[in-house]
């Protein structure tokens, strides 16, 4: 009898570490400001520096996120205008694949192959048609009430935004502009890196959705921005929604490296701000996967 209670209390403690982890990793994911930390913040400081782009981050035309989700329970993270309201073009279609996916949850939208095709042609390929259908199916003002939900807390209208749908995507005028910044498609890369922690940390949503969501953002159709700058760099799995308009460019993703895992994100106000993307993706890259922190690599 003694054995089996000490058998009962010994797997009662291991359950009660992993869901304590789970709860950390999940506190840590739902407020990242946390997670900042001095090393990374110098590396990425340096790497802007070292690409001439610290003008562009000093008039605002520049915000970057990167967050090093190795060890998942302590992440790190690193910015510059992180809370900085930019319009983001089609990045914010990742909004539209995340109320979709709530949806579902909640059984108001089925899963199935039309549905799935259309948030695939809408995140692989920036389809503004499947995006607008996607969009339609949520309900403009249902997809803002998720965004600013307690649940997910992803646009604060009280100063610092966050992702922002306030248009159909095509030709149609806005529905309901943004209250920080009057922008129809709206994002600050601290969100952004957000949506994704919490995607990699498979708190955002249920593990089958999680999964879908994942797959629906992996084997990018467009290659340019962040794909293109981490070309470089065999081996890694990118999950990404990026936007481009006239002189606005944009980018996110989770990358999966060996054992490495992280998220990256930047909008560029800028003529070359898609060449900015290029060159920044595989510093970007090396500032997490380096020998300083190779130890931090789970093996």
């Amino acid at each position: 009898m003694q054995r089996l209670l000490r058998s009962v209390f010994a797997t009662l403690f291991v359950v009660s570490c992993a869901a304590a982890q789970a709860q950390a990793i999940n506190n840590e994911s739902r407020d990242l400001s946390t997670a900042a930390d001095a090393l990374l913040q110098a590396r990425v400081d340096r790497i802007v520096r070292d690409l001439d782009l610290e003008p562009a981050v000093v008039t605002g035309r520049l915000a970057l996120a990167l967050v090093d989700l190795t060890q998942p329970a302590k992440p790190r993270l690193a910015m510059l205008n992180g809370d900085r309201m930019m319009y983001a073009a089609s990045l914010p279609k990742i909004a539209i694949l995340l109320g979709a996916l709530v949806e579902a949850e909640r059984g108001r939208l089925p899963i199935n192959d039309v549905t799935v095709g259309a948030m695939t042609k809408m995140i692989r390929y920036s389809s503004n048609q499947d995006a607008t259908r996607v969009l339609h199916w949520v309900g403009t003002d249902r997809l803002l009430d998720i965004l600013q939900s307690p649940r997910f807390k992803f646009y604060d209208a009280n100063g610092r935004g966050g992702l922002w749908v306030g248009k159909a995507y095509g030709k149609t005028p806005a529905y309901r502009r943004d209250p920080v910044a009057n922008l129809s498609h709206g994002a600050t890369v601290y969100q952004v890196a957000r949506l994704y922690t919490m995607l990699a940390n498979d708190s955002l949503l249920s593990p089958d959705l999680n999964a879908l969501m994942k797959e629906t953002l992996s084997k990018p159709g467009i290659r340019h921005k962040f794909v293109k700058g981490l070309a470089g760099r065999p081996g890694v799995r990118i999950h990404r929604k990026s936007g481009t308009w006239k002189d606005f460019h944009a980018d996110g993703a989770l990358v999966e490296y060996r054992g490495y895992k992280y998220v990256m994100v930047g909008i560029a106000k800028h003529r070359d701000g898609g060449k900015w993307l290029v060159k920044l993706a595989a510093p970007l890259h090396d500032a997490i996967v380096s020998p300083v922190h190779q130890a931090l690599a789970p093996r």
